[in-house]
């Protein structure tokens, strides 16, 4: 049982938290309500009257309190379903981060248990770079999580004008390192940036420019956006 995140994952999910929280966004905009469905063999999920391909994330235990990841579930282990999912185990390796090699966590010695399930979910999202997650209940104390695996899915695209919201929503979700935030959010969109002291600047492919300052605790002080003439 463990009641905290290392930091290894927790820089982890700190790196994908601007980005991901604004593809989120565009996913729960994108996916109509009504009720769901799945069928795991054919890949296909279907909600409302969209039907995409997904693959089986992870699934949480509200009894047990415990996360299993999709590529380590017996009866999925090696189907297409868990494919895309295989990954985070790949990364978690390449990247020594425990949390997304185990199978399954004990997360019951944490004090919202669900809170860190979403973390968990959120973070094997970003490594994959899949365009959000989807959590539904598969039973009375089940929750399923899948993640969309259809290029029918829109990707959030880089606002400038939105871009100091979505700094700073980013950085508040995980609130280990703001900097660590700001630099995923680039560095997932292919842009540069350049460090002078407590100050990252950041040109945009619109041809404007971005400086985010942060003050003596690490945290987004401001965000400027110069535009080009």
């Amino acid at each position: 049982m463990v009641s905290e995140f290392s930091d290894a994952f927790l820089l982890e999910a700190e790196r994908h938290a601007a980005w991901g929280a604004a593809q989120l966004e565009t996913l729960t905009a994108f996916v109509p309500d009504g009720p769901w469905t799945a069928d795991l063999p054919s890949c296909t999920y279907r909600q409302g009257e969209l039907e995409m391909r997904i693959a089986v994330l992870g699934t949480f235990d509200m009894e047990e309190q415990s996360w299993m990841w999709g590529w380590a579930n017996p009866g999925l282990r090696g189907t297409d379903v868990v494919s895309l999912t295989e990954g985070v185990e790949r990364y978690g390796r390449t990247h020594q981060i425990a949390e997304l090699t185990e199978e399954v966590l004990d997360l019951s010695g944490f004090a919202d248990p669900r809170r860190a399930a979403e973390m968990l979910a959120f973070t094997g999202m970003g490594v994959v770079r899949a365009p959000g997650y989807i959590g539904m209940p598969a039973g009375p104390a089940t929750q399923v999580y899948f993640l969309p695996d259809d290029p029918r899915i829109p990707r959030a695209a880089l606002d400038p004008v939105a871009l100091p919201r979505t700094l700073l929503t980013g950085a508040s979700l995980i609130g280990r390192s703001a900097r660590h935030a700001v630099a995923g959010y680039f560095d997932h969109y292919g842009i540069a940036q350049r460090a002078d002291g407590d100050r990252v600047t950041a040109d945009l492919p619109s041809g404007d420019s971005v400086d985010i300052d942060f003050d003596a605790a690490g945290r987004i002080a401001h965000v400027s956006l110069k535009v080009s003439p």
